[in-house]
């Protein structure tokens, strides 16, 4: 066999194992059905302005290790995430904090913040849906302006048929705290994601435009062991079911105005509009230029000709992706990590640490 180890997608679990392991003298192939690196965290320059392509990134994380880890390939510019809300006709602080409560009901401090709270809030023994669980912290007018209309964009369904877990990383705060993330490292590389796995990369074979299931059997040839990082049912022909995701379509449009909505996020709330939100990139690194590049960003319901975004971590989902992580288990020569592999919601530095396990996993095993 050729290599140590083909890894499958050169998005951040990938190819932070491909880094690891060549450090190490592992002979790495790096496949990408993509024409470029980095996965969803790929960015490109445009009037000297670093474009999200797949959707904003913002790297947050309380662990130090991964921080000085990520560091070694970048500097970051110190954004601190300070999104906006667009409903109807007006705009909101956004997460919920104090000044949105001013806001909409004219208190302010945090007692009188706390006590409107537990006014307004609707009661629920067991707040098993999203609907039930943000109406018992928030009320119905939060819910409403906030809540209700983008999430049914965003999903495709209505509030009522989701779990609660996907609104639970939503903060609400009654100080006037607007940092969106909890996170003590928080920042945006200089100059784009794209470099930073560019060095992540540096040295390694990486085959750009090659489709695993084009070829699976040879490409499994190739290596000792294979690190999937695609769709998990895909990998296994789909034998119990289709997994859901929601996907997403990008408009983007280049302005000739230096700023178009002073922040770099806007949500926009109502139903009516159909996009979600609006990034202006130039927002991210304070970038200088006498334009503007804005991107929205449309819900799509998800089909296998489209990039799998959001995992709909339903029962139903669950489920089936289970079945799928049981029969994984049978294929001990090949390691399933990232988002798609274990149909999981992760943050950047998650998928980081998941990967430097999986690598110390691996030394672990051969020095048994």
């Amino acid at each position: 066999m050729m290599y140590d180890y083909l890894i499958v997608g050169s998005g951040l679990f990938g190819s932070t194992f491909a880094y690891e392991m060549n450090k190490l003298g592992k002979k790495c192939l790096v496949i990408e059905g993509r024409d470029h690196i980095a996965g969803n965290c790929y960015t490109e320059e445009k009037d000297n302005i670093n474009i999200h392509t797949y959707g904003p990134h913002i790297f947050h994380t309380n662990d130090k290790v991964i921080w000085n880890w990520i560091n070694q390939f970048c500097e970051f510019h110190p954004y601190k995430h300070n999104p906006k809300v667009k409903f109807e006709d007006k705009v909101y602080s956004f997460p919920i904090n104090l000044l949105t409560l001013n806001q909409i009901w004219g208190v302010n401090t945090p007692e009188e913040a706390k006590e409107k709270l537990k006014e307004v809030s609707i009661p629920c023994e067991s707040p098993y849906n999203l609907e039930d669980w943000i109406l018992s912290q928030v009320g119905r007018d939060i819910y409403e302006i906030f809540i209700k209309g983008y999430t049914k964009k965003q999903w495709g369904k209505h509030p009522k048929n989701l779990p609660s877990s996907i609104i639970k990383r939503l903060p609400i705060r009654t100080n006037f705290d607007d940092n969106y993330f909890f996170d003590k490292y928080q920042g945006i590389p200089i100059g784009g994601y794209t470099k930073i796995f560019e060095k992540l990369l540096e040295g390694i074979e990486v085959r750009l435009s090659n489709n695993y299931f084009s070829n699976k059997e040879y490409f499994n040839s190739m290596a000792k062991k294979i690190v999937f990082t695609g769709k998990i049912d895909e990998f296994f022909d789909y034998q119990f079911g289709e997994l859901e995701y929601r996907s997403l379509r990008f408009i983007n449009e280049k302005l000739d105005k230096e700023d178009f909505q002073g922040c770099s996020i806007v949500n926009y709330t109502s139903e009516e509009v159909p996009y979600t939100r609006i990034t202006e990139h130039k927002h991210f690194e304070n970038s200088k230029s006498n334009v503007t590049w804005i991107t929205k960003e449309y819900p799509l319901d998800y089909n296998r000709s489209c990039v799998p975004f959001y995992p709909i971590n339903d029962d139903k989902n669950n489920k089936i992706y289970n079945q799928y992580k049981k029969l994984s288990e049978q294929y001990p020569n090949i390691i399933f990590g990232g988002r798609l592999s274990e149909y999981k919601y992760y943050d950047m530095h998650q998928i980081i640490g998941s990967s430097l396990s999986r690598v110390k996993k691996e030394l672990s095993n051969e020095s048994n």
